[in-house]
């Protein structure tokens, strides 16, 4: 939505045409809200808005036909480094030369990805924050391989889609995930050791370092599957690491399929 928004052509894949419906629909949605706001006093220029970012936007079922004519490719699939190696290593084979390749993940090595292609100089991290078109924020992630020539055009990139990037090495989590998760893993201990409620754990937060989530809210708004997801990569990397200890009530919340915001409840109940 943000690239096509901001003149790029660009061609959404996904698994079926029947996710790709639900996709476009949702990008129509949003591009609504967006001129609700922006264009306010203009609702025609609002149209055309709209109108102009849906014809820079196509869909396909077919990765492989659609990166014969790509300068960048960001994937955006499952956070699983062997489907996400799969796929950059299919796409390798068949992209251009020139071809850039990211990835928006926000736990997995950028380096391990990158080394399942043939192009590590053209591979780096662009992780975008939710919801993409609100948050202003982009890490673009250098590896020791990416040269400075495709660093620059990511940056560049970030900058064209209307966003403010930051860069970091390939460091577990980059900035914000490598200082958030482990707060909110702290917060999680914090309950289960009975110092205080998960109530005024996230009241004081928001109130006392003005924080606009609290720590649980914020680990049902990511989901706790995905959390526990990224603490266990972590841990497994550093099993020393006291900050990337798993936790005992995250665990089990997950086994009963309590997830958080999208299963309706888990730390707190969701209607």
């Amino acid at each position: 939505q943000v690239a096509a928004a901001s003149g790029h052509t660009v061609v959404l894949v996904d698994q079926s045409d029947e996710i790709l419906k639900k996709s476009t629909k949702g990008i129509e949605e949003s591009l609504k809200r967006v001129t609700k706001k922006k264009f306010a006093d203009k609702p025609e220029a609002g149209a055309e808005f709209i109108e102009k970012t849906l014809k820079n936007l196509t869909t396909s079922t077919d990765a492989v036909a659609v990166v014969h004519s790509t300068d960048l490719v960001i994937e955006a699939i499952v956070e699983n480094q062997e489907i996400k190696n799969e796929l950059f290593k299919r796409l390798d084979k068949f992209a251009p030369e020139h071809t850039i390749f990211a990835s928006n993940t926000s736990s997995l090595q950028i380096t391990q990805l990158a080394n399942s292609t043939t192009r590590q100089d053209r591979f780096g991290g662009l992780h975008f924050f939710n919801p993409v078109p609100m948050m202003k924020l982009v890490e673009v992630i250098k590896t020791p391989m990416t040269s400075q020539k495709t660093f620059e055009s990511l940056m560049d990139f970030s900058k064209a889609v209307g966003k403010s990037p930051v860069s970091c090495k390939d460091t577990p989590g980059f900035i914000v995930n490598r200082l958030l998760v482990p707060y909110m893993m702290e917060a999680v201990r914090l309950f289960e050791r009975g110092d205080a409620s998960k109530e005024d754990i996230d009241v004081a937060m928001k109130l006392g370092a003005g924080y606009p989530m609290g720590p649980f809210e914020l680990l049902d708004y990511v989901g706790l599957d995905t959390s526990k997801y990224i603490i266990d990569g972590w841990h497994s990397l550093e099993p020393n690491n006291p900050l990337f200890a798993p936790s005992p009530l995250l665990n089990k919340l997950v086994e009963e399929k309590k997830l958080g915001k999208k299963t309706g409840e888990g730390f707190y109940k969701y209607k």
